[in-house]
């Protein structure tokens, strides 16, 4: 099973280290996604709310797979 690296970047910067396996890009995105959903409730709370943070999703050899912006995590309606 790949390994995908998973940094946030939120109010702090979160660089993974280890990594996780998982079974393909998808699965990344989803679990990137779920994270940047808990990260927003958590800011939510504060009252603040920033959609611009990311989550960077790259291979065990440091490439840059995708990157998830919080806005693409959450639908927004007024």
């Amino acid at each position: 099973m790949p390994r995908y690296v998973v940094h946030v970047f939120n109010d702090e910067t979160s660089l993974d280290e280890e990594g996780r396996e998982l079974p393909n890009l998808q699965a990344a995105r989803a679990h990137a996604i779920e994270d940047a959903r808990s990260l927003m409730s958590d800011t939510l709370r504060k009252g603040r709310l920033v959609l611009s943070r990311h989550i960077a999703i790259q291979n065990d050899r440091g490439e840059l797979l995708l990157d998830v912006k919080f806005g693409d995590a959450v639908e927004v309606r007024l």
